[in-house]
């Protein structure tokens, strides 16, 4: 059962330290000469597009780079789940609740497919920045993992990554079928009724040039919670030529998927039934077509020139069924005999005796039904609500650039100078169903609409929760870089990108402007430089240093959800707003890095990241309910250290992350479900932010520990460690709620937590291979995340009226935390057939 973060989500144990500590210490143990050996080069791109590279000692930052193959041996589901588990500076909260929709976090800074998260990840697919329009959101279930050759994580506010790069940009290549050759056909199956096909297919012919690569992944699960089920299907194909100058690839990704995420759960209920869900339905269904021409050709043997044009449309259906907070402080309808006739004649009967009130009666469904019938106040008789909304993006762009390689000055050097231009449109459209809610937490739609009607026989506007808009944006973009050889040991770089970004919003519900509309055009423009030196007194070891700045423009849904005075419940209703400023991040990076042999190698780094004008989603008076606004400073900060190792047959790894994230700027928020909220217990007051105060959702202490043991020459089993220290609930902000039993209910943060995954595989025959994988091996329970808000039912689940009398006409809410759930012990095991 999930107990209190003092218990059952507790922090990082010594044991689980000592695990993972232990494993450099069995590389110690090993009894090879200490002979330094160069290690295998590994050299890195300078910006998205394909380019001539650097050698990883010569970049002044700790890139993460990954394979295809390491990502196989992992036995990870999607790019997001290996992101956790095996790279330094990583966690995840899986806030949405579905493995395909988890928020990934880098030192601090986010890329999620949640409307209403802070983005500061930028995430490059083939040189193409699929960061969606509307609201910079990732959508983690459209890159198709069995195409991925390669991945690099690059650190900082690197401004060559173009907008978006706060914290981090990864960097996607795909397969091609002359790096890629051969056949794949994979099947999968497991716990939650988890069934899986991938496939791939790659080859070439040296005497036309042409190449191709084909991969696709159809799978389904019914998930761990209740009424969860995720059907994912995606297919990629290239198609390229190339000849001793040029390299020419046409590639396309089509992926249709549905994902049930159900949030949230509120601290009661999970206790008793950790599988269980707050209110639903809650689906996404995403349907994506991408096409992109990337070409390269050296124009000599110093000189490349490179580029692509891509296009790319998706179409987002979500259908959300969530709780009417306003119906909460209702008393039970009474309705008159006329109404009762007319309610009998339509088949409804079970009318409540006189003295029926919200304390002594719950809620019945007759209640919402005869107020839609009735035409009278359906916005507060309905305990439902059903959001949905459709969001069609379509975006398209081109990009050049231009890399020499020779001499200046009689120093080596390199010299990268591009330009880009992206262009996308939008339509977003939201309505509201308001309905009643079923035992099992369902709602039932009613025909009643959240349309800012006038309420029969009362006079006053229900909620009119309709969204039409229409945006569009487009950036230009000119950048470049150079990194120059001052001696053979140290090698300085300079790179900088200047961007332009107009956003335009039409709404066609209230055109015109004014306070209610959402018309608005907005121009961000912004210089972002980078510097960086390294030092490389022998082969054995290297030092770092650098200092870079990146921006975030805001996008159409920040800039019309901005106003406290109209909050929105994202994805939902919007308002005409405040304009906000752009991001900017300022970042530093200092660092050792080296190999002790050609198997033993080590890093040690120091960040600092201060944001500017930083946006942040500010929750107000209800569970999913806020803003966005700017919010002075804020800082991230931290320590990396890594080790990895290969004793035998046994390859070991060990990173560890500590990060200080904190706001550095006093500011006022929504305090709605904090116990320390300006306006009483219960009520929807605000906090005072203070100077300090640490980041929700942020953890201080990251532990990833992995070994990968050559059991035999067929057999191989793979183990890692995820260790997160505990973080605060977003809704307290100020880190000082407290829970009273009564009023608020929950600790107001996330317990530390210890996941330990297993995986094998065994050579059957030759191209023929089964494997196993175990996630969460201990079955522990845990949350990666939570959040303050305020809850519609009681301890037995049943829907909860106000309990409390008003105070000056208000009526107070129970408050409660409410956790993201992980996922408990999982296994599947699988067959992979290669030719």
């Amino acid at each position: 059962m999930l107990r209190p973060a003092t218990s059952r989500f507790p922090a990082l144990t010594p044991l689980a330290l000592a695990i993972a500590a232990g494993f450099p210490l069995c590389a110690g143990a090993a009894d090879e000469p200490a002979t330094v050996v160069t290690p295998e080069v590994t050299v890195i791109g300078q910006t998205p597009l394909p380019g001539l590279e650097l050698p990883l000692p010569m970049i002044a930052a700790p890139v993460q780079s990954v394979t295809a193959k390491d990502i196989d041996a992992s036995g990870a589901t999607d790019v997001a789940a290996y992101m956790n588990r095996r790279l330094s500076g990583v966690h995840v909260n899986e806030t949405q609740g579905n493995p395909f929709q988890m928020d990934v976090n880098y030192r601090g800074y986010t890329a999620s497919p949640l409307l209403g998260t802070p983005q500061g990840m930028s995430v490059y697919f083939d040189g193409v920045r699929i960061n969606q329009p509307f609201g910079d959101v990732v959508s983690w279930d459209l890159i198709p993992k069995a195409a991925i050759a390669s991945m690099n994580l690059m650190p900082g506010s690197n401004p060559l990554f173009g907008l978006n790069t706060l914290g981090g940009a990864l960097a996607i290549q795909t397969k091609e079928g002359r790096t890629h050759p051969g056949s794949t056909v994979q099947l999968t199956s497991g716990s939650h009724n988890r069934r899986s096909l991938e496939f791939t297919h790659g080859s070439f012919n040296d005497d036309n040039g042409l190449e191709w690569f084909f991969a696709g992944n159809l799978y389904r699960d019914s998930g761990w919670r209740t009424n969860s089920p995720s059907d994912v299907r995606q297919l990629f194909g290239k198609l390229g030529w190339q000849d001793a100058r040029t390299d020419l690839d046409l590639s396309i990704a089509y992926a249709d998927n549905k994902l049930n995420g159900n949030g949230l759960q509120e601290k009661r209920l999970l206790e008793q039934d950790y599988s269980s869900i707050y209110t639903q339905p809650d689906i996404t269904q995403n349907r994506s077509i991408f096409l992109n021409l990337t070409g390269r050709h050296s124009l000599s043997d110093a000189l490349m020139l490179s580029g692509n044009v891509y296009y790319r449309k998706i179409n987002t259906a979500t259908t959300n069924g969530d709780v009417n907070e306003g119906s909460l402080d209702q008393s039970v309808y009474q309705p008159s005999a006329t109404e009762r006739a007319a309610l009998t004649a339509a088949g409804y009967s079970g009318f409540p005796t006189s003295g029926a009130n919200a304390s002594n009666t719950p809620f019945p469904y007759w209640r919402c039904i005869a107020n839609a019938l009735l035409a009278d106040e359906p916005n507060e008789k309905c305990t439902g609500l059903i959001n949905r909304t459709r969001t069609d993006q379509e975006n398209f762009g081109l990009s050049g650039q231009l890399s020499h390689s020779g001499m200046f000055d009689g120093r080596k050097n390199l010299f990268i100078a591009g330009a880009a231009y992206d262009h996308s449109n939008l339509r977003f459209q939201q309505s509201g169903q308001y309905g009643y809610l079923n035992a099992d937490r369902s709602v039932t739609p009613v025909d009643a609409w959240a349309d800012g009607s006038q309420s029969a026989g009362v006079g006053e506007t229900a909620l009119d929760s309709r969204v039409n808009l229409s945006g569009r944006t487009r950036t230009w973009s000119l950048f470049a870089t150079d990194t120059l050889s001052i001696t053979d040991r140290w090698h300085a770089t300079l790179s900088g990108r200047y961007n332009r970004t107009q956003v335009k919003n039409r709404d066609l519900l209230n055109p015109g402007g004014g306070a209610d509309s959402l018309d608005g055009n907005h121009s961000f423009s912004r210089f972002n430089p980078a510097a960086g030196i390294t030092y490389t007194p022998s082969k054995a070891w290297s030092a770092y240093a650098g200092y870079s700045e990146g921006s975030r423009t805001p996008t159409a849904i920040e800039l019309g959800c901005a106003n406290p005075d109209n909050p929105c419940k994202l994805p939902n209703a919007m308002a005409g707003d405040p304009p906000l400023k752009q991001v900017v991040t300022k970042t530093w990076e200092f660092g050792l890095r080296g190999a002790v042999d050609s198997k033993t190698r080590w890093n040690l780094g120091l960040f600092r990241a201060e944001n500017q004008d930083d946006i942040l989603f500010v929750a107000d008076d209800a569970l999913g309910y806020g803003y966005f606004k700017n919010f002075g400073k804020t800082r991230r900060q931290g320590v990396e250290a890594g080790a990895s190792t290969i004793v035998g047959p046994v390859s070991l790894a060990l990173n560890y992350t500590f990060l200080d994230a904190t706001y550095r700027s006093a500011e006022v928020v929504g305090g709605a479900g904090n116990s320390t909220n300006s306006e009483g217990a219960g009520l929807e007051g605000t906090i005072d932010v203070r100077a300090g105060d640490r980041i929700p959702l942020i953890p201080r202490h990251l532990v990833k520990a992995s070994a990968d043991w050559k059991v035999l020459p067929a057999f191989a089993l793979t183990a890692d460690l995820i260790a997160v220290s505990g973080s605060y609930a977003r809704g307290n902000e100020n880190n000082s709620h407290q829970p009273d039993g009564t009023y608020y209910m929950g600790s107001g943060r996330s317990g530390g937590y210890a996941v330990t995954n297993l995986g094998a595989r065994y050579d059957v025959s030759r191209g023929v291979q089964l494997f196993g994988q175990i996630n969460n091996l201990f079955d522990r329970e845990y949350a990666t995340g939570a959040q303050l808000g305020s809850t519609a039912f009681s301890s037995s689940g049943g829907v909860l009226a106000r309990p409390f009398a008003p105070v000056g006409g208000e009526y107070p809410m129970v408050g409660s935390t409410f956790y993201a759930p992980g996922a408990p012990r999982t296994f599947w095991v699988g067959l992979r057939y290669s030719l």
